[in-house]
């Protein structure tokens, strides 16, 4: 999962069981966390506005163009 460090990486949320901060079909940033992925995680920028881990499972990551990329990422 390597991606350009210019580029955020995204995820399609296709389950969220359990999870009240997680909706189907919408998409969330996801933030780089090696530790987690090599246990099955994803850190994710939930509805909460906070970064938590989630089952892999739960999301397939999509390539979005720059334009939807600054669309939904916070202002700086």
């Amino acid at each position: 999962m390597t991606k350009a460090k210019t580029d955020a990486l995204f995820a399609l949320c296709v389950e969220n069981a359990d999870c009240d901060d997680l909706e189907k079909r919408k998409v969330y940033r996801v933030l780089p966390d090696e530790d987690a992925a090599k246990d099955g995680y994803l850190r994710v920028v939930d509805e909460s506005g906070e970064d938590y881990l989630y089952p892999e499972s739960y999301f397939v990551v999509v390539t979005l163009p720059a334009e939807a990329q600054k669309a939904l990422l916070p202002a700086s």
